[in-house]
C-alpha cells in the first residue's frame, strides 16, 4: 500500500502535466469571420425583377446593417450555370465578425429593417411577394479558419 501511494501520485502528476501541455499546445489556426450563405434559385422570367429587388431593398438594408456594425459586409454571387434544378443561380453571403454576432441579432437588426421598410406586417407581405421571384434552396453558416 505504501508503494502504491507514490506510484499513484506520480501517475496523477504525469496526467496533469500532459493535460497542461495539451492545453498549452497552440492550434494551427485562428477563428475568423462567419458567413451566412443563402442559395437562391431565381424563377423563370424573374431574373431582372429579382436583381432589381436586390438593388432596391436588399442592398440598402445590408448597407445600413454595415453602417450600424451589425455585419461586416455582404456579397452577391452569380453561378456560371445551374446544371440541374437543385443548383442555385445566385448565392447571397452576409459576413459577421464571429459566431457571437448572432446573439441578440434580431434585437439589433429589427429596428433597422423597421426604419427602412415599415411595420412587421408590411415586411411580411414583401417577403411573400419576394418568394414569387425566387426559391431559397438552402442556407449555410460557415466560419473562416485563418491558418498560422
Amino acid at each position: 500500500m505504501k508503494i502504491m501511494k507514490p506510484a499513484l501520485l506520480c501517475a496523477v502528476a504525469l496526467m496533469l502535466g500532459s493535460t497542461a501541455a495539451i492545453a498549452q499546445e497552440a492550434r494551427s489556426y485562428t477563428e475568423g469571420a462567419v458567413e451566412s450563405i443563402s442559395y437562391i434559385k431565381v424563377k423563370p422570367g424573374m431574373w431582372d425583377t429579382y436583381l432589381k429587388w436586390l438593388s432596391s431593398d436588399f442592398k440598402p438594408l445590408m448597407e445600413e446593417y454595415k453602417k450600424q456594425g451589425i455585419i461586416l459586409g455582404y456579397t452577391v454571387y452569380e453561378t456560371n450555370e445551374a446544371h440541374n434544378p437543385q443548383e442555385p443561380d445566385l448565392i447571397l453571403s452576409v459576413s459577421y465578425k464571429n459566431m457571437a454576432a448572432f446573439d441578440g441579432l434580431d434585437d439589433r437588426s429589427e429596428p433597422v429593417a423597421a426604419k427602412l421598410f415599415g411595420s412587421r406586417q408590411k415586411r411580411s407581405e414583401n417577403a411573400i411577394s419576394r418568394e414569387s421571384m425566387r426559391e431559397v434552396l438552402g442556407n449555410r453558416v460557415i466560419r473562416e479558419l485563418i491558418l498560422k
